[in-house]
């Protein structure tokens, strides 16, 4: 039964990966359908990224009172009303209105699931979740690829919704999967901190600046990697551009199944420090003044295997790290301040390479890497003052 429930875990997983990796593939094709300019995908995201937050930070009281499987469902449910509202849309307006269920079904069902499986499971399965996570983001690009192929890019939000669908009826059947895990994880619940108490505890605060960082390349390479490519390659189709949106995910998706393999012989700690050198091989590459497409798609799927194991493994340490006590919380925090990162900083960029031109992501993505690793090592080293570094 374990591990059936395991596998409900990654295929929820997979779920949470397909919405996001759709608005960046389709924008440069949406973009002509509204008669916008292309810095307004930041707005849509960013109006994503509001509603996760919140959902976010709701998380530690809904674990607290909320059993973990009927988060997953209504999360899920929500999600699917976003998807087909964008399907919908036949304006640009109308993009806000389903960004609203469209971010609130990510942020809960994302920090709910990983405070349980760090709770309850090593670093390796960890990985392998955030693995899945990437499977579903590096599916929905190519499913994007496919309707602007044959149909429209309305209908790769139809299709992607069309899966959802699949996946919650999967969750539904499984709710029984999770009776033997109930008591136990209600008993854990009314034993955790709330965030006002959390973020007091010291390196909290200097782990949710890491996740902003993270969370502002990470976000900004979804959402404008095939900008990316439509700005600075030629001879691309349209098809071909989508398609590379999820190159980065590729890349997260392949970063963290390695990262599955040797984990819990090489710790979170080090996983980190190699992952985010790995990255910073990966922009170089992007940056490389190059003719032709194929070095910066080489680029882009090194820069996402090396943020890779980044985001799960500071995740699974937080028990470790900060006590089981204020965990639900503290990871609660890590992923609102990662939904500010990924809120406001593509917005940012999308501005910045109006006025400068897309040529200057890969220092976009640099500076953030610089700023996450910073960061941690100053917080691995708050937290050994109190005895508490989870190697």
């Amino acid at each position: 039964m374990g591990s059936l429930l395991i596998a409900v875990i990654y295929l929820a997983f997979i779920s949470l990966g397909l919405p996001d990796s759709l608005l960046g593939s389709a924008w440069p094709t949406m973009q002509n359908t509204f008669l916008v300019p292309s810095s307004y995908a930041g707005y849509v995201s960013m109006a994503i990224s509001c509603m996760t937050i919140i959902s976010a930070l709701m998380s530690p009281r809904l674990i607290r009172s909320i059993h973990t499987k009927w988060i997953v469902v209504v999360s899920t449910g929500l999600t699917i009303i976003g998807l087909f509202g964008f399907s919908f849309s036949g304006q640009y307006w109308m993009l806000f209105l389903f960004a609203v269920p469209y971010g609130l079904g990510a942020g809960s069902i994302d920090a709910s699931l990983n405070h349980y499986v760090a709770e309850n499971y090593s670093s390796s399965v960890m990985n392998f979740l955030h693995c899945f996570y990437g499977l579903g983001a590096v599916i929905s690009p190519n499913i994007m690829a496919l309707a602007l192929k044959y149909a429209h890019w309305n209908e790769g939000y139809r299709w992607t919704a069309y899966v959802q669908i699949g996946i919650l009826a999967v969750c539904i059947l499984s709710l029984p999967l999770w009776e033997n895990a109930k008591k136990e994880e209600k008993l854990a619940a009314e034993k955790l901190a709330g965030i006002s108490e959390s973020i007091k505890v010291p390196g909290v605060v200097l782990t949710l600046i890491a996740f902003f960082a993270y969370c502002a390349g990470e976000a900004t390479a979804f959402l404008w990697t095939s900008s990316y490519f439509a700005g600075t390659k030629t001879g691309m189709s349209e098809g071909l551009i989508a398609a590379f949106g999820s190159l980065i995910f590729g890349g997260l998706m392949l970063g963290r199944l390695i990262s599955g393999f040797v984990s819990n012989r090489l710790g979170d700690r080090m996983l980190i420090r190699i992952g985010i050198a790995v990255e910073f091989v990966g922009i170089i590459l992007i940056a490389l003044p190059l003719q032709g497409y194929i070095a910066a798609a080489v680029g882009f799927l090194i820069t996402g295997t090396g943020m890779g194991p980044v985001y799960p493994a500071i995740q699974h340490m937080a028990p470790a790290n900060f006590g089981r006590k204020y965990s639900a919380a503290v990871i609660g925090l890590q992923m609102a301040f990662a939904y500010v990162g990924t809120m406001f900083m593509p917005m940012i960029f999308g501005k910045l390479q109006e006025a400068v031109g897309i040529w200057i992501m890969p220092l976009y993505l640099a500076i953030f890497a610089v700023i996450n690793i910073s960061m941690l090592e100053i917080a691995y080293r708050r937290i050994k003052k109190e005895g508490r570094i989870h190697e």
